[in-house]
């Protein structure tokens, strides 16, 4: 696909499979058609799949243009950079840190903003510009003030905005200031993750206005966030669908590898038990946000063996506990191995337990409340906050 013809193609199939999917609804149709995705692709570009974790081979615009083409206009994620930017060469890097989404999420996101006509809109992270092209046209240039950390990031989507004939305010620097020059917002959206929700994006936006943003805990698991400003500094709803978004950059945080907690030879200091519940059974996206909204400060790794068997590790951020559990085929039973003062495959367990108990709640259940002293996550309503394990004395209990 390199012809002009082909590109409207695409374009026409790509509209076509988000309407389908319920994602690009009519208000929307109008910028799709007017902001062509390409306009805000650079030529080296790595695909993604469509659950936006994994990325395929570079490719490139004038070597391989029909290639190019058609990940443009299909509906993938499409990342743009590596490592910050320190990365080169067409192999893929260590971490991927910025991309052009999924169009289904994009419209999704865009949806679930609810813009009205003369609304002031806020966007954390630039990225390659599409986004806020689209606010821009929708909106008005005048309208759209969009945040990006990255200096090269931010001028390449500047140029590419100019040349779409957009010219939203610019702002290179830290998302999670917002921009206090241009409030009140009536809308905040984010085009990365957040683990919490800075407060200065609700005070700078105004009460009854909308915050849109992926949201996830530190375990794993993630999904967008749709919260409506009060008038008493707080911020509340519900979750809106599952996501898959790159973290925002002051919010990442270190993941130690498993030697550094170990005291010595394996088992190290570590006390042996078994447990009925698989290792497979809590390692899906929603098992994971279900665990990590209830297990504050841990995160999983996953060590694979040539055999097809895995250990499941899970670390604390503080560095001080971990545990394993150990999968293998048609077992019933499944060790355990546990050290440090918390006991993290008891505390995931329980959460397990607790959201089977629940039904196997969606994301659609769950909701956050943001407020200047923290975040609290319920389940079906804000008067029923998910119990927390570990960090705050409450023993886990699996059951």
């Amino acid at each position: 696909m390199s012809t002009k013809h082909d590109a409207e193609a695409g374009r026409t199939r790509l509209a076509s499979a988000l309407i389908a999917n319920g994602s690009l609804a009519s208000d929307w149709l109008g910028p799709y058609n007017a902001v062509p995705r390409h306009l805000f692709v650079p030529d080296t570009i790595w695909p993604g799949q469509a659950d936006g974790v994994r990325q395929g081979e570079a490719v490139h615009r004038y070597t391989d243009p029909a290639g190019w083409w058609n990940a443009v206009y299909s509906d993938v994620p499409l990342t743009t950079q590596f490592d910050d930017g320190n990365h080169t060469g067409d192999a893929r890097g260590t971490t991927p840190t910025s991309s052009n989404s999924m169009p289904t999420m994009v419209f999704s996101m865009l949806a679930a903003l609810d813009v009205q006509d003369g609304n002031r809109v806020l966007e954390i992270g630039t990225g390659t510009g599409w986004n806020a092209a689209l606010l821009s046209h929708r909106l008005g240039s005048g309208n759209v003030v969009t945040i990006e950390v990255d200096q090269d990031s931010a001028a390449d989507a500047q140029r590419r905005l100019a040349r779409a004939g957009y010219f939203p305010t610019p702002v290179v620097g830290d998302g999670t200031k917002g921009h206090p020059d241009g409030l009140p917002f009536d809308r905040v959206i984010a085009t990365c993750s957040v683990g919490q929700v800075p407060h200065g994006w609700v005070t700078q936006t105004r009460p009854g206005g909308l915050i849109v943003a992926p949201w996830g805990p530190e375990y794993g698991g993630e999904a967008v966030v749709r919260l409506t400003v009060g008038n008493d500094g707080t911020a509340s709803g519900r979750f809106v669908g599952s996501s898959a978004f790159m973290r925002l950059r002051q919010q990442r945080t270190p993941r130690p590898n498993s030697l550094e907690y170990l005291s010595g030879p394996w088992p190290a200091d570590g006390s042996k038990s078994s447990t009925r519940l698989s290792p497979d059974d809590v390692g899906g996206w929603l098992e994971m946000f279900a665990i990590g909204v209830q297990v504050p400060g841990a995160f999983p790794l996953t060590e694979r063996y040539d055999d097809g068997t895995y250990t499941l590790w899970l670390h604390d951020t503080a560095v001080t506990s971990w545990a394993t559990a150990d999968w293998e085929p048609d077992r019933t039973a499944y060790e355990v191995v546990q050290s440090g003062p918390r006991n993290l495959w008891d505390e995931v367990e329980a959460a397990w337990r607790w959201w089977d108990e629940q039904g196997h709640p969606g994301f659609d259940r769950f909701g956050l409340t943001v407020a200047p002293d923290g975040h609290t996550v319920w389940l079906d309503s804000p008067e029923n906050p998910v119990p927390l394990r570990g960090l705050t004395g409450q023993p886990a209990q699996p059951s």
